[in-house]
C-alpha cells in the first residue's frame, strides 16, 4: 500500500509541476458559476451538492482509526495521522483543481477521466497521460486496500460486542487478521460494484459516512457532559463548538445527496436496523451486561 502511495503521489506532483506552466488565469472566471435555475447545477447550492459528492474522497480518514489496535502509542500517533493526512491532502485537492480548471475551462470537464481530457487540449503535454492513467489506477487501489481494512476492522469490533455473528471475528492463526470478515466483505464489495452504478454507489458511501461523523460528533458532546469521569488519552479541544459545527455541516452535505437518492438510502438503513433488532440486541453484550 506504501509503494502504490508512492506511486500516485509521485503522478500528482508531476502533473502540478508540468500542468502549472499551461495555466490560463481566465478559465477562473467566474470562480463560481451562477445558478443555472436548479438546485445543485452551479451556484453556491452546486458548490454545498459537490461539496457532499466529493466528501467520498475524504472518507479513507476514517479508516486510520480502525488501525488504533495495531498501532504503536496510538494516543500520540493516531491525531497525527488523522490530522496531518487530513491537512495534507486537501491542499493536494484544492492544488489539483486549481491546476486542472486552470488547464481547460471547468465545462470541457465533466468527463469520465477529466484529468486526461485536460491534458488532450494541450497536445504538449500528451506524454504525461500514460502516466496519469498509471495514477489513477494505483490511487482506486490503495483506497480500495485501505477501505476494506477498515470495513474488516469494524465489522470484526461489531462481532466481538455480539452485534454481528461470531464469524466476523474469526482471526487467522498465523496472520493474527479477520479473515472471514475480509472475505465476506471483499464479496459484497464486488457484487455492488459490478451491479450498481459507481456514481450511486459513491453518494450512498459518502451519505452513510456523512450520517456516521454527525453521529459520533454528537456522541462526544453528549459524553462530554454524561461520562466525565472516562479516560480520554485524546481529548477533543473546544467541543462545544467542534462537535457541534461538525455535526451541522455532515447533515447540511447529506441533505444534499440524499434529495436524490432517499429511498436506496433508507433501504440500507432498514436492512440494518432488521440485523440489529433480529440479531444483535439479543446477543449484544452490553445488553447482557446489563440485563
Amino acid at each position: 500500500n506504501a509503494i502504490i502511495v508512492a506511486i500516485k503521489v509521485a503522478v500528482i506532483c508531476l502533473f502540478i509541476g508540468v500542468g502549472v506552466a499551461y495555466i490560463d488565469p481566465a478559465n477562473w472566471t467566474p470562480f463560481v458559476p451562477e445558478n443555472t435555475g436548479t438546485f445543485g447545477e452551479f451556484g453556491w447550492s452546486g458548490v454545498l451538492r459537490a461539496g457532499s459528492i466529493v466528501f467520498f474522497a475524504f472518507i479513507g480518514f476514517d479508516a486510520v482509526s480502525t488501525a488504533a489496535g495495531e498501532t504503536k502509542d496510538p494516543q500520540r500517533n493516531m491525531p497525527i495521522g488523522l490530522l496531518g493526512s487530513l491537512a495534507i491532502c486537501t491542499i493536494i485537492y484544492v492544488i489539483v483543481c486549481l491546476v486542472l480548471t486552470g488547464l481547460v475551462p471547468y465545462t470541457q470537464l465533466g468527463t469520465a477521466k477529466p484529468v486526461v481530457t485536460a491534458l488532450e487540449a494541450h497536445p504538449q503535454l500528451s506524454w504525461l497521460k500514460t502516466f496519469v492513467e498509471v495514477g489513477a489506477i494505483a490511487g482506486l487501489s490503495s483506497v480500495v486496500l485501505v477501505m476494506m481494512m477498515g470495513q474488516t476492522r469494524i465489522a470484526y469490533t461489531i462481532s466481538r460486542d455480539g452485534l454481528l455473528p461470531r464469524l466476523f471475528g474469526k482471526v487467522h492463526a498465523r496472520f493474527k487478521t479477520p479473515y472471514v470478515a475480509t472475505i465476506i466483505v471483499g464479496v459484497i464489495a464486488a457484487a455492488l460494484a459490478g451491479l450498481m452504478p459507481l456514481n450511486v454507489l459513491g453518494e450512498l458511501v459518502s451519505m452513510g459516512t456523512l450520517l456516521a461523523f454527525a453521529t459520533v460528533c454528537v456522541g462526544v458532546l453528549i459524553l462530554r457532559y454524561t461520562r466525565p469521569e472516562l479516560q480520554r488519552p485524546f481529548r477533543v479541544p473546544f467541543v462545544w463548538l467542534i462537535c457541534p459545527l461538525g455535526a451541522l455541516a455532515c447533515l447540511t452535505l447529506f441533505g444534499m445527496a440524499f434529495r436524490e437518492h432517499w429511498h436506496l438510502f433508507v433501504g440500507w438503513t432498514l436492512l440494518g436496523t432488521l440485523i440489529y433488532f433480529g440479531y444483535g440486541i439479543r446477543h449484544s453484550k452490553l445488553n447482557k451486561n446489563n440485563a
